[in-house]
């Protein structure tokens, strides 16, 4: 799938919690190239600062099983702040209960690891606010 490069659109800016270099990493090297700014969170906490202290994050894509704080509990204390602002749980847990459980702590949506670069690009188009385009830049 290919994205065409639209530069009179402002960037999207996301931040990733996830704990697991390798995880980030890989997250970094599908969305080189993309019209998107990356920030991380190394655990349910930082990122939970993140959103208090950084109006412009438009997307969060945050791990379930993270130190200090889990994403469960950090999703939801981000959505009481920022009901508006999308959350996308990334995880290997992906029984039909631990989906549920992830919606019922307030995300928008669910993305299963592994992923694949179609994977994560497909959720944050679906995701990300209007008039963003994330297209290759």
């Amino acid at each position: 799938m290919e994205y065409e490069k639209n530069y009179n659109s402002p960037k999207l800016n996301i931040l990733v919690a996830e704990d697991e270099e390798y995880n980030f990493l890989l997250i970094s090297e599908i969305l080189k190239g993309y019209n998107i700014n990356i920030m991380r969170a190394y655990n349910g906490k930082m990122a939970l600062e993140h959103c208090i202290n950084n109006p412009h994050i438009d997307l969060i894509l945050m791990d379930i099983s993270m130190p200090v704080m889990d994403g469960l509990e950090a999703t939801k204390r981000v959505k009481s702040l920022r009901p508006g602002l999308p959350v996308i749980i990334q995880s290997s847990y992906t029984s039909y209960s631990d989906k549920l459980i992830a919606f019922e702590h307030g995300c928008d949506g669910f993305l299963p690891k592994p992923f694949n670069r179609e994977g994560l690009i497909s959720t944050l188009e679906i995701h990300k606010p209007a008039g963003v385009s994330i297209g290759k830049e």
